[in-house]
């Protein structure tokens, strides 16, 4: 049986002072950033943050929909497994999400070309060297 945890009541004081010293004198705030959607991330998040945060008071399945459309979400079900892919030719990519789905794939990402992601058909004068790229 595994041993019962209780953590220790630590405070945000303490947290930085071990923090600073593992930084060699550096402050807290430079581990603070943004990450690739250029989201605010704090270098530490606690309990106060998620009281803040209304959305914590909601349930999949329910309006408005933020923790998901159906109520077991993925406790039931886990994720799709998925393979983003895409060929020269129609027929080609065809049978490869055949192969695919054959061999267990639960769905497929279609690649399309640079032009169709760009939102140009391929026809379309500024696409002209995307035709084909990308997909």
């Amino acid at each position: 049986m595994a041993a019962k945890y209780s953590p220790k009541d630590t405070t945000y004081a303490e947290w930085k002072a071990a923090a600073e010293k593992q930084l060699k004198g550096g402050e807290v705030e430079s581990l603070a950033g943004e990450n690739a959607e250029g989201i605010a991330m704090k270098p530490l998040y606690t309990r106060e943050d998620l009281d803040r945060l209304d959305f914590t008071n909601t349930m999949p399945g329910f309006e408005p929909y933020i923790r998901g459309p159906q109520a077991t979400m993925y406790a039931g079900r886990p994720w799709t497994i998925r393979q983003y892919a895409g060929f020269s030719t129609a027929e080609e990519s065809n049978a490869f999400y055949k192969q695919l789905l054959a061999e267990g794939g639960q769905g497929v990402s279609v690649a399309f070309d640079l032009a169709t992601h760009r939102g140009y058909d391929s026809d379309h004068e500024r696409a002209i060297h995307d035709v084909g790229k990308a997909g």
